[in-house]
């Protein structure tokens, strides 16, 4: 049997060619089986991931199978030196399904990122704004670049991205290039975080805002962000992290639906926002049961309805909609087999041969 292996620049031509909506697709699936697994569904499996700590790295062995497409095992290194700015080294490995043997290696650097914007993008459809015109982010790493391009490439409504972050460096100057030079008709701006009110003023207009930071103090206040604003939050995953008050989280409460997590169980394990607003679980809704409720009715949803109501407002106490993720390891097992078939299709209709590395006669 062959072995096929996928470098990080396989992978990045290999996504460039996955569409947002098969992606979000793919999260659709994989957050209705999370939600139908509280419920005695049992065609997925992921047991706690295993971490062996060594002198400069702690590794983490995350495995993963979703029944009806595919089983796989993530590795991930988390540097000890929080200076280490080279990465989180991530490689998947993914099973064939009659044999069990090794079928691909998959450089995961990006695919992480690329998951959870697709996990965002899918929040943002069901029950965001309809037509958003501005988006103020927060960070300059891979999770903005693939949040930010996903929702720019669905959303021909947005004329301007605010990138914000705690220095004006080459990173962010970097992240808000390629931005521009993929989407020239969108005005992509950067900010200093200490620039106080440039921030309230691009905050007070946005309609969607996004934070991927580690930040352990709130970005900006709630009284910043208008009513009608959905929320995006995927930097925090421990319970000493928070990206914004509580004020904020609670003004996505009263409405049911408005405020959203991929994952209960999850979320009020790791999330610092939701555990310091003393929240109970059953104040939240994952996000699969959206999907499952989408599926089940084929009318605009109650929750689409109240929120198209919502974005009339402009004062800055009603309600938001909020989005919080911290990651399922069901996303890695989807994401990582899509982009091995998508290797497969491409190599089929190519007149070039093998896409990535083929080592033939591997088993």
């Amino acid at each position: 049997m062959s072995l096929r292996v996928l470098t990080s620049v396989d992978v990045r031509n290999i996504t460039s060619k996955l569409s947002p909506e098969l992606l979000q697709s793919l999260m659709e699936d994989v957050f209705a089986l999370i939600s139908s697994s509280d419920t005695g569904n049992e065609s997925s499996y992921t047991p706690h991931r295993t971490s062996i700590p060594t002198e400069n790295h702690t590794t983490l062995f995350m495995p993963g199978r979703i029944s009806n497409i595919g089983t796989t095992m993530k590795v991930v290194s988390v540097p000890s030196n929080p200076d280490d700015t080279r990465g989180l080294p991530a490689s998947t490995l993914v099973l064939d399904k009659d044999t069990g043997a090794v079928k691909a290696i998959v450089n995961a650097r990006s695919l992480t990122a690329l998951r959870n914007a697709a996990g965002s993008l899918l929040s943002t459809t069901l029950v965001g704004p309809v037509s958003p015109v501005h988006i103020a982010a927060f960070g300059a790493g891979a999770q903005i670049i693939a949040h930010l391009d996903l929702h720019l490439q669905v959303f021909a409504s947005v004329k301007s991205c605010t990138i914000i972050n705690r220095t004006l460096n080459a990173r962010v100057s970097a992240v808000a290039s390629e931005l521009q030079l993929k989407h020239p008709s969108v005005k992509i701006s950067v900010l200093a975080s200490a620039s106080r009110e440039e921030v309230r003023t691009s905050l007070s207009t946005a309609s969607i805002i996004i934070t991927a930071t580690p930040s352990r103090v709130p970005l900006f206040p709630s009284s910043w962000v208008r009513s009608g604003t959905h929320v995006i939050l995927i930097g925090s995953y421990t319970p000493q992290m928070k990206e914004v008050d509580t004020d904020l989280i609670m003004r996505a409460i009263p409405k049911e639906g408005n405020s959203l997590v991929d994952s209960v169980l999850a979320c009020f394990t790791e999330a610092g926002e939701l555990l310091e607003a003393n929240l109970h679980s059953d104040q939240v809704v994952e996000i699969g049961e959206l999907v499952l409720e989408k599926r089940a009715n084929s009318e605009a949803s109650s929750w689409r309805d109240s929120r198209e109501l919502a974005e009339q407002s402009d004062d800055f106490n009603g309600p938001i909609t909020v989005f919080k993720s911290v990651g399922v390891g069901l996303q890695d097992v989807a994401i990582a087999c899509a982009v091995v078939d998508k290797a497969e299709e491409l190599e089929r209709l190519s007149a070039d041969g093998s896409v990535g590395v083929v080592v033939k006669s591997f088993d």
